[in-house]
């Protein structure tokens, strides 16, 4: 498969999904409906996903406001999660990765990792709502093949249904309430997009993130961006750049090998203008990689004069691996050149990095 020309992913069809019915499964429609054959009224089923999805409840006996009766003739009738939890790590700040496992289908299973961050956790940010950031995974492992990331060390297992993407996020809020979402997890957003929006609609509407609470990450597609544009998707952009160079860029992110990254680029200011919205360039530091201050004049000369920032990320140790974070004075001195070009620059120090926290480790360390 080559992810530049691939079509998207179709959202999934109704048998697929149903391969297992669980709330999160049923479309609102198709729950009241099975509600109503069980001789509740329809609005009982608007409160099961108003407790699942606002509440983070995930036990149906905790759903007080609905019948007894209802409750236990649910609980023997309908799961409302698909996944089980395989693993949990939690770090001294709180940071709580969760390892979730799939059932199988078309004989692919799915392990997926999904992590709650409460704002405490968040070194460089602060919500006033006091809530947890979440991110999110949309497939099982990546095909995006970068040689610094756990996440694609196993290969692509297959995309995520979008029941278990939303099923990431009521997990999450019953680890506390949500501010925001970063779907920045295992896999690559846009080639399982479908399935992603549909998730991201009921995340939005029932679970109360609006699109500038939710942020997804990319290595930037052109074709595939500016076909999303003009439809103003209900999510922040950022693209992960992780260097200025573009024969290191094709060594960084084989996927997108050939891509000139200026044409990543004009796709960025091309979302800008349909959206309004700026784009975010996520940006690796590798050190004695891409962390030199020739790298820095040079990003800075690619982004000068763009409506973009740029979010730095300190490289997050993953075992096996040649690559190392730079020290803390490297990374300033980088970021403080990208501000004497007036380009804005934040550092996102990674939290919770005794609890295996680079993306895919814990995943990656389970398979092993």
């Amino acid at each position: 498969m080559d992810p530049r020309t691939d079509p998207p992913t179709p959202a999934a069809p109704s048998a697929e999904r149903h391969a297992q019915r669980t709330l999160l499964a049923l479309s609102p429609a198709e729950l009241v409906a099975l509600f109503t054959g069980l001789g509740a009224q329809p609005f009982h089923a608007r409160i099961a996903r108003e407790n699942v999805l606002r509440k983070g409840l995930l036990d149906w006996n905790a759903m007080t406001s609905l019948p007894a009766t209802l409750r236990a003739e649910l609980e023997r009738e309908l799961p409302i999660l698909a996944g089980r939890e395989a693993a949990r790590s939690t770090a001294a700040d709180r940071t709580t990765k969760l390892l979730l496992e799939f059932s199988r289908q078309a004989g692919r299973a799915a392990a997926v990792e999904t992590v709650h961050m409460p704002s405490l956790a968040l070194e460089h940010e602060s919500d006033e709502r006091g809530g947890a950031t979440l991110c999110v995974s949309t497939q099982a492992g990546c095909p995006i093949g970068c040689p610094f990331c756990a996440s694609g060390q196993l290969g692509l297992a297959r995309n995520l249904a979008s029941h278990e993407i939303l099923e990431q996020y009521v997990r999450g809020r019953a680890l506390g309430p949500l501010a925001r979402s970063v779907v920045m997890g295992m896999g690559e957003p846009l080639l399982n997009y479908a399935n992603l929006a549909v998730a991201l609609d009921a995340v939005h509407d029932e679970m109360g993130l609006g699109s500038r609470r939710v942020t997804v990450s990319t290595v930037g597609f052109p074709d595939r961006l500016r076909k999303l544009a003009p439809g103003r998707p209900r999510f922040q952009l950022a693209i992960s750049l992780h260097t200025p160079d573009q024969e290191q860029r094709d060594e960084l992110v084989p996927a997108m090998r050939g891509v000139p990254i200026e044409e990543v680029l004009a796709a960025g200011d091309d979302w800008f203008h349909e959206t309004g919205r700026e784009v975010t360039y996520e940006y690796v530091l590798l050190r004695g990689v891409n962390d030199s201050a020739g790298h820095a004049r040079r990003l800075a000369d690619r982004l000068r004069g763009r409506r973009a920032s740029v979010n730095l990320i300190p490289y997050n140790p993953v075992s096996e691996s040649p690559y190392r974070r730079p020290d803390a004075a490297a990374v300033e001195a980088f970021r403080r050149t990208l501000l004497e070009a007036r380009i804005v620059a934040t550092v996102r120090w990674s939290r919770g990095v005794e609890s295996d926290a680079a993306c895919g480790q814990l995943r990656l360390r389970g398979a092993r």
